[in-house]
């Protein structure tokens, strides 16, 4: 019952996020009069929250494909290929940048819109599809964490692919305002230099504090299940 639950999900999730990612890329423009920031250098790829979409949807591929040629076990004895690929890149990648982005995105929003999504641009991107780049990325992620079990890496494997992605993100950010002279996300602009120094470690700092709490969610939903498995094996042989 679960494993047909989780395909149903995996591809559900899947194609909603290649969707959002194929809809944003080639049916939103907002002009360049209503924000800059949505225009010029970089295109959809200066946000991490199109690239986070993309993360999605490439992790929700691993899960089908894993689905399909792998295993769902609780603690597989030889785990394959596929389930070591999908376990590290949720770890690392898919539940701390998906939270991080709906927690800021959403945070920023109750504080100040135009600090990260001005109100003009509402006519040209759609809400439906902002829910499904800021709200249904924590959803999914979510209900991925609940009904499959995965072997997290070790803490410094998991971290250090995290902190590889957030350095290329942040160079890549810096890169865009050296060529455009436009911050991809107006907060910045408003930030003297070490404000912005504090706000880009503080979301360094959130995003690890996330891998740390996806982990803790884990042992939580499903440590118990590990350790009977554990003890069943150990007791098999």
């Amino acid at each position: 019952m679960r494993d047909s639950l989780l395909i149903v999900v995996h591809v559900f999730s899947c194609v909603q996020f290649t969707f959002a990612v194929y809809y944003d890329y080639m049916h939103v423009v907002v002009p360049h009069q209503v924000t800059k920031m949505f225009s010029g250098y970089g295109g959809k790829f200066k946000f991490l929250t199109f690239w986070d979409a993309i993360i999605q949807a490439v992790f929700f591929f691993i899960c089908m494909l894993n689905d399909w040629f792998g295993t769902n076990a609780v603690n597989p004895k030889k785990p394959p290929f596929i389930r070591k690929l999908k376990d590290y890149t949720f770890a690392s990648f898919s539940f701390p940048v998906a939270m991080f982005v709906g927690i800021v995105f959403w945070g920023l929003m109750a504080v100040d819109r135009e600090l990260v999504f001005p109100k003009a641009v509402d006519p040209y991107f759609p809400w439906w599809l902002n829910h499904l780049m800021h709200t249904m990325i924590m959803v999914s992620t979510m209900i991925e964490i609940i009904l499959a079990p995965r072997k997290y890496p070790s803490r410094s494997n998991g971290l250090f692919g995290l902190c590889i992605l957030l350095s290329c993100y942040m160079i890549w950010m810096h890169i865009i305002y050296y060529k455009s002279g436009i911050w991809v996300y107006p907060i910045m602009a408003v930030l003297t230099v070490p404000l912005r120094i504090m706000f880009m470690a503080s979301a360094v700092l959130l995003t690890v504090i996330l891998y740390l709490l996806g982990q803790t969610l884990d042992n939580l939903i499903w440590g118990n299940e590990y350790t009977k498995h554990q003890k069943s094996h150990a007791k098999s042989k």
